[in-house]
C-alpha cells in the first residue's frame, strides 16, 4: 500500500534501479480499521476522515465508490482493501471485521471496470470468507484460517498470499524496532496460527502466492520468505509461488514467471539449485546474474 505512480514511472524509464512495481495506490480503511493510524487518545476538532502515506479512511459504498475511482485514475493495478484488524495499527484487534459487504462489492464492482481487481488484508478465517464471497480475488496474509475459510478460497478461484517473513521479522527484531507492546501481543496472536494455515492451503491445493509484507528497516529479509515456507511447501512449489503463481494473480500469466518466447525477459543465474536448498535464494551472494526486462542489472561473473 503507497506504491504510486511516480515511483512505478521511474523504475520503468530507469532512474531508479529497482524492481518492476504494481501498485494499488492507497490502501482503503474504515474509520477505526487497519489503516486508520490514529492512536486511541488522538482526537481532533473535527471528524475528517484520516490520510496518510499508506492508507486513506473511507465509510460507507459512495465513498468507497469515489475513492476506488480515484485511485484507479492514479494508474493502480489493483485496489487494496483492510477487512480484518491489523498487527501495527493502534486501535484494532486482530479479530475485528471491517467494512460491510457491500462497501467491499462496490470495490470489486469499480475495479473490474477497469480490469483490474481487489486484494485484501485479512488475518482471519471469517474476513477470507467474507472477502472471496464478495469477489475479493486476494486474500493477503490468510494467517488465521480454518477448514471452511480455506474451503471458500478454493471454491471462489482465489488467491491466499501468506507473509511468513514479517511475522518472523517482528518477533526477532521488534522490540528493538520500538513497536508497542500491543503490536508484540498481536504478531504473537498471528504467529500461532500462520504455518497452519499455510498447511491447511497446501493441502487443500489452493492458489498461493508469493509475499512478504515487509517494510522499514527490515526489507533486507526478503528472501527469509523461501526458507520459512520449507517446511511445508517442497521447494519447487515455493518458487511456483514466487513466479507462474504470482504472475496469474497479476494478470501477467505468459508474461511473468516463465523463461518462454514472448515473455519479458527476467532471469536469475544461481550458484547451487534450490530445488535441493531453496535457502540458497537467502544468500545474495549465491545470485550471480539478474536479469530484469532484458537488462543485466546484477553480473557477479564479470
Amino acid at each position: 500500500a503507497g506504491g504510486e505512480h511516480v515511483l512505478a514511472a521511474g523504475l520503468a524509464k530507469g532512474l531508479i534501479d529497482g524492481p518492476r512495481l504494481f501498485y494499488p495506490g492507497l490502501a482503503l480503511s474504515q474509520t477505526g480499521g487497519h489503516g486508520d493510524m490514529r492512536a486511541p487518545d488522538h482526537f481532533e476538532g473535527c471528524a475528517c476522515a484520516y490520510c496518510g502515506a499508506m492508507s486513506v479512511v473511507v465509510d460507507g459504498p459512495e465513498e468507497m465508490r469515489k475513492m476506488v475511482r480515484e485511485q484507479l485514475r492514479r494508474g493502480a493495478h489493483q485496489i487494496k482493501l483492510f477487512v480484518s484488524g491489523g498487527v501495527l495499527s493502534p486501535s484494532d484487534p486482530i479479530w475485528m471485521d471491517q467494512f460491510c459487504d457491500e462497501e467491499i462489492r462496490v470495490a470489486v464492482e469499480e475495479a473490474a471496470t477497469r480490469r483490474a481487481y481487489v486484494m485484501a488484508h485479512a488475518h482471519t478465517n471469517a474476513a477470507a470468507i467474507r472477502c472471496v464471497k464478495n469477489g475479493v480475488r486476494s486474500i493477503e496474509h490468510a494467517t488465521m484460517l480454518e477448514a471452511d475459510g480455506v474451503a471458500a478460497i478454493v471454491e471462489h478461484g482465489a488467491y491466499a498470499v501468506p507473509t511468513l517473513a514479517i511475522i518472523d521479522a517482528i518477533r526477532a527484531v521488534g522490540p528493538a524496532m520500538g513497536l508497542p507492546a500491543s503490536a508484540l501481543d498481536k504478531v504473537r496472536e498471528v504467529s500461532a496460527h500462520a504455518a497452519t494455515s499455510l498447511d491447511r492451503l497446501h493441502r487443500a491445493g489452493a492458489k498461493i502466492g508469493f509475499g512478504t509484507d515487509l517494510l522499514g528497516s527490515v526489507m533486507d529479509r526478503q528472501s527469509r520468505e523461501f526458507a520459512l515456507r520449507r517446511e511445508i511447501m517442497s521447494p519447487i512449489a515455493i518458487l511456483r509461488s514466487a513466479t507462474s503463481v504470482n504472475a496469474a494473480l497479476l494478470g501477467m500469466e505468459g508474461k511473468l514467471g516463465t523463461i518462454a518466447h514472448g515473455a519479458l525477459a527476467d532471469l536469475l543465474l544461481v550458484d547451487g539449485n534450490p530445488l535441493d536448498d531453496i535457502s540458497i535464494l537467502e544468500r545474495h551472494d549465491r545470485i550471480a546474474l539478474i536479469v530484469a526486462d532484458g537488462r543485466i542489472r546484477r553480473n557477479a561473473l564479470a
